[in-house]
């Protein structure tokens, strides 16, 4: 997979489906220097599910990620997440709610979008 940078907010990459290989690739891709948390993440969600006999700690570790991705393939939406996550800490504190909303906004969208809807 490779990335094709762009003037536009058209994706980078693909949208991956939720599987290990293609999110891998795809946040290799994306957000490479994510990939350690990814791996992290990854291995405390299999551990949580041994540990717990049940498959949701992967489920909503995809899902996750699958929500890292859709964010970061779209280089506009990724910059204002950024942008609005550094306003969290300004001291106004109508900017930082303004922040608050914009990071709301764009991580529920991408929540949708790897929903499916």
């Amino acid at each position: 997979m490779t990335v094709q940078h762009a003037e536009h907010d058209g994706p980078l990459i693909p949208k991956p489906p939720l599987t290990l290989p293609a999110l891998r690739q795809a946040v290799a891709a994306v957000a490479p220097s994510r990939l350690p948390e990814f791996f992290e993440d990854m291995q405390n969600a299999f551990v949580q599910a041994g540990e717990e006999g049940r498959v949701v700690p992967i489920r909503m570790f995809y899902r996750r990620w699958g929500v890292v991705v859709e964010i970061e393939r779209h280089p506009m939406t990724a910059r204002r997440l950024h942008e609005a996550e550094r306003a969290v800490d300004s001291e106004h504190a109508a900017v930082r709610d303004q922040a608050i909303r914009e990071v709301g906004e764009i991580v529920r969208a991408a929540h949708r979008e790897v929903e499916g809807g």
